[in-house]
């Protein structure tokens, strides 16, 4: 068995980090300063990653190449599956002439463009991202933005700053439930915890979101619709994940938000304009989403999912399935690293998208060969999204197995009195390497807790700002820059300067979570959970 050594250079924490960051370092300079595509920039990282796993840490070249596929088919299957699914149901909106309808209702209601951002990227992505999560809300709404009219750039970006609020109680709270099977710690404490921390930011996400959009002015004439939704969102996610539980977090947050809009909007924007169809009409336009909504929930419901996950396929990875031994004090002691991919064909909520996609194909009254052409269209459509996807994924998962991504954590760690700050850094650090707030707590949550446990710190806390600093790596991981440039159909050039506008932003909000949990560490300890 092939032990994982965190100092490999010299020794030194401090030169290991500074060699393990620089696939990283090859990521940014070729999306951010280079402005290479996405994919060429997830396959260059990628080598680098091989590279330094092998020539620095020893990794022996089969368990390199099996880390390396093993992230690979994550990166397909389940979330690239999610993408696929999520675009062909908004293809068969278009296909069927249905989203001009579905357009109209939008605009009947509202013709602000600020306020549309507000109700699909925000309201409606936050409700998707409660129900599916795995890139589904950004696919969706910033799909939807583009058919309002709204450039393929900004659409892209507005979704991916309004997909911060709701990721970690992201589909049906996965992110928490990870967080509480590999740290240990309760769930219920753990939901507060991130409660806590998030909803001051949720707070202002929606006049952030309109702050960048349209700049002072802009947020001050629609300021009553982005307070209301903000407050309607921050509240109600703070009570539900500290006196409900963590799975409805953000379904009703979301709900409370689209209500608080839907009023503002009807008595401070002026009454609705007269729709050109009728209610039915609108309805069957709104027909495939509603039944994404409907299939994301069956999915969901305890019972139905267990019967559905008696039918996923565990498979324990060839060639590194406990054939690696992790090493204290990345854990408390020495133990061998699992790799199950768990193929999920049925109970994966791309799966469920996909049942949505064929009734909505049906109530549209598309016959087989223009679903089989629009089934077709999305497969090229979404071809380089995919390779991305695998891409990064097997890029985090050869750091995760080399070692690499865990001398990158101890570094964040050795910061000391400072830990606090950083200890929701290295969670915006996980999820921009791996795309997922899952992925992120169970590769540092246990890291956050030992760490936490020798520095005489609240291991619930550290945890907790683990998950709540990895919402803001969303936004910049290349997972998401892939499903939003897709979805949208951007120009591929365009791809780094999506990377390059949101990289600003989500330091900026990553900072302002690691200052909320030096609050709570050192000002008001008591209010931690």
């Amino acid at each position: 068995m092939w032990q994982q050594n965190y100092t490999p250079v010299a020794g030194s924490l401090a030169l290991s980090a500074l060699v393990a960051a620089i696939p990283i370092f090859a990521l940014l300079v070729l999306i951010g300063v280079i402005r290479k595509p996405a994919w060429i920039a997830s396959l260059v990282g990628l080598g680098t990653a091989a590279l330094v796993a092998a020539g620095v840490y020893g990794m022996p070249l089969g368990k390199l190449v099996a880390s390396i596929t093993c992230g690979a088919a994550f990166g397909l299957f389940p979330i690239g599956w999610v993408v696929f699914s999520a675009i062909l149901l908004y293809r068969i909106t278009l296909e069927s002439g249905k989203f001009e309808m579905l357009k109209d209702s939008i605009g009947h209601l509202t013709s602000d463009p600020r306020l549309q951002a507000l109700l699909i990227a925000f309201a409606f992505g936050a409700f998707i991202e409660g129900a599916a999560g795995f890139g589904t809300p950004v696919a969706v709404a910033s799909a939807m933005l583009v058919g309002l009219g709204f450039e393929p750039f900004y659409a892209a970006a507005i979704c991916l700053l309004a997909n911060t609020a709701p990721v970690a109680f992201g589909s049906i709270a996965i992110p928490i439930t990870t967080l509480a099977v590999t740290t240990g710690l309760p769930l219920d404490r753990l939901s507060a915890g991130v409660g806590r921390i998030c909803a001051p930011v949720s707070l202002i996400v929606p006049a952030y979101l309109i702050l960048v959009m349209s700049g002072w002015k802009g947020l001050r004439a629609v300021l009553p619709a982005a307070a209301a939704c903000g407050i309607a969102f921050a509240g109600t996610q703070f009570a539900i994940s500290n006196f409900v539980n963590a799975q409805l977090t953000d379904i009703l947050s979301s709900l409370a938000a689209m209500g608080a809009l839907v009023v503002v909007i009807r008595f401070a924007h002026g009454k609705p304009t007269q729709s050109r169809h009728t209610a039915r009409e609108i309805a069957v336009a709104w027909a495939p989403y509603a039944l994404l909504v409907v299939f994301v929930l069956l999915w969901g419901y305890a019972p139905i999912k267990a019967r559905l996950d008696s039918f996923n396929v565990p498979i324990n990875w060839p060639g590194l399935h406990n054939t690696i031994q992790r090493m204290p004090p990345v854990v408390p002691k020495a133990a061998p690293y699992g790799a199950v991919y768990n193929f999920t064909w049925l109970s994966a909520s791309g799966t469920a998208c996909l049942f949505a996609a064929i009734f909505a194909a049906m109530i549209a009254g598309l016959k087989p060969g223009q679903f089989a052409r629009v089934i077709a269209h999305t497969a090229k459509q979404l071809a380089l999204a995919e390779l991305t996807l695998a891409a990064v994924l097997g890029l985090a998962f050869l750091m995760n197995y080399s070692g690499a991504t865990a001398t990158l954590g101890l570094a964040f760690a050795a910061t000391g009195a400072l830990f606090p700050f950083f200890s929701a850094l290295l969670g915006w650090l996980g999820v921009f390497l791996t795309g997922s707030d899952t992925s992120a707590n169970a590769l540092f949550g246990t890291l956050q807790v030992v760490t936490a446990g020798k520095l005489g710190m609240n291991p619930v806390l550290m945890a907790s700002a683990n998950s709540a600093g990895g919402v803001m790596g969303k936004m910049i991981s290349l997972t998401s820059i892939a499903v939003a440039a897709a979805a949208t159909s951007m120009k591929r050039e365009d791809e780094a300067l999506l990377f390059r506008f949101t990289m600003k932003h989500s330091v900026l909000l990553a900072s302002v979570i690691g200052l909320i949990v030096v609050f709570y560490a050192y000002v008001m300890p008591a209010w931690a959970p």
